[in-house]
């Protein structure tokens, strides 16, 4: 497919938003699309001979980054294959580009690897699992996210030592899982599929193993507890606030957490005014009024994440009085990896792009989800700083929890896949057999060898000195 049929392809929108069609003419839509784009057709994964340096690619993604931190980045990036593929979703990008493209467009997550879902509070304080980082996010081929989702599983797999052969069958099943929930959400009323959630504390996975189920279950109920302690004001506060001075100000704990120049970040001087205006402007009306109660007392850049850092991160500090103190997060949103692929942004403002995103992919959202921009020109969004997100800690994960995982995270993405596509195509599409099954798995572990060797390219050019890597300490 040569690049000017391939961007059609990618511009190609389900008519079925248009006129009216029943969820068995949309699912013979897309059965139809097969005779273009074969399901046989995403299997395996052959490098382009012209394919890009990804080394050369990395350090192009750098362009704006904060130059002392691009070093931590690669750092993080260097502790092993599974965290490099964390970092490198613009060199996947890239490589998901150059494969058949369905043309069935969703809001995509541009970033789905399992690390980028987990749990958090939602306004009514009850904790669900979807995808939490959608700093990629734009309109794209539904298969680039099970892709990268699928790639994501193989390698954690591989990362884990565990046997090749549980490696295909947990990523088999993922897709299983992906295929089973998407043919569901085509036949639900569509006020369904919007409010639908992943509860974790009712979670239940009928197909799963019982014992490993329970014990998933144990964990997760420690891991609410802790979270719950860590976000409460009495915890935060003292571990990120000194009270020393004429003011509370945020603890430097360079290179990590600091406070930045007026030339690194404008509007210092003013307490960055207008930003939190236009951010302010954003909000929800009624949402303005809770903010409202807030004072800004005090920013500092924080670095966060594999892929974020070296961007504009920060937290901001807003206080309603002496012990109600309100830490706000504080993330540039760049240009989508996928942008070059899959087109621009229809969002003058990476924030509002980044935002929007979430809105129509998650099931529910922070109140405090906002977006601004600086007067350097860079664009951020804003949420709070913590509101219980659990993050997986996959390291002494055996199959079975990584099964179980894999499951919730194709859930998920079903769903937030659901919300904004058409599941019905997407599940006529796929089918009812495992031959996608079998396809995106054969993708998903051939592709792990490619950022496996990716990997060791990378570690070759820091041996080098062409890059440079800054391990912290643990």
């Amino acid at each position: 497919m040569n690049k000017p049929e391939k961007i059609k392809n990618l511009a190609a929108v389900s008519e079925a938003h248009s006129s009216y069609l029943s969820a068995d003419e949309r699912a013979a839509k897309g059965r139809a699309l097969r005779d273009t784009v074969p399901r046989v057709s995403q299997s395996g994964w052959t490098p382009a001979a012209n394919r890009h340096d990804p080394v050369k690619l990395l350090d192009e993604s750098n362009a704006g980054r904060i130059l002392e931190l691009i070093p931590i980045r690669f750092g993080r990036m260097a502790a092993s294959a599974f965290a490099f593929y964390r970092g490198g979703a613009a060199l996947m990008a890239a490589d998901l580009a150059t494969t058949p493209a369905s043309g069935i467009r969703v809001q995509a997550c541009g970033d789905a690897h399992l690390m980028n879902f987990g749990g958090f509070a939602t306004p009514e304080r009850n904790v669900i699992f979807d995808i939490n980082d959608l700093d990629e996010t734009l309109p794209a081929p539904f298969e680039w996210d099970l892709k990268r989702l699928a790639a994501s599983v193989a390698i954690a797999a591989e990362h884990l030592a565990l046997p090749k052969s549980d490696a295909a069958r947990v990523v088999t099943d993922l897709v299983l899982e992906y295929r089973e929930r998407m043919f569901n959400y085509g036949w639900m009323r569509a006020l369904d599929v919007w409010y639908d959630r992943i509860d974790l504390q009712k979670y239940e996975d009928r197909s799963g193993d019982p014992d490993i189920v329970a014990a998933a279950r144990k964990r997760l109920a420690q891991r609410i507890e802790a979270e719950r302690r860590k976000t409460v004001p009495d915890h935060l506060y003292p571990k990120l606030v000194s009270a020393e001075g004429e003011k509370p100000r945020i603890k430097d704990e360079p290179p990590l957490i600091f406070h930045p120049t007026e030339e690194m970040a404008p509007g210092l001087a003013s307490g960055y005014a207008e930003a939190i205006a236009s951010y302010r402007e954003s909000l929800a009306e009624h949402t303005r009024v809770l903010f409202d109660r807030f004072h800004f007392f005090d920013m500092a850049i924080k670095v966060v994440g594999v892929g974020s850092v070296g961007t504009m991160c920060g937290v901001g500090l807003f206080l309603a009085a002496d012990n109600d103190p309100l830490f706000l997060q504080v993330k540039e949103a760049r240009a989508s990896v996928l942008e070059p692929y899959a087109g621009k942004s229809l969002h003058s403002n990476h924030g509002q792009r980044v935002i929007i995103g979430q809105r129509l992919m998650q099931t529910a959202s922070d109140v405090f989800l906002g977006w601004t921009r600086g007067k350097n020109g860079r664009d951020f969004y804003i949420r709070q700083l913590r509101d219980m997100k659990l993050s997986a800690v996959i390291e002494d994960w055996d199959t079975g929890m990584l099964r179980q995982y894999g499951r919730m995270c194709a859930h998920a993405l079903a769903r937030a896949h659901a919300r904004s596509g058409d599941a019905a195509m997407i599940a006529g599409y796929m089918g009812s057999g495992q031959t996608f099954d079998d396809a995106i798995c054969e993708f998903a572990t051939e592709y792990c060898s490619q950022n496996r060797s990716d990997y060791r390219a990378f570690l070759a050019a820091i041996r080098k000195g062409r890059i440079e890597a800054r391990m912290e300490q643990e």
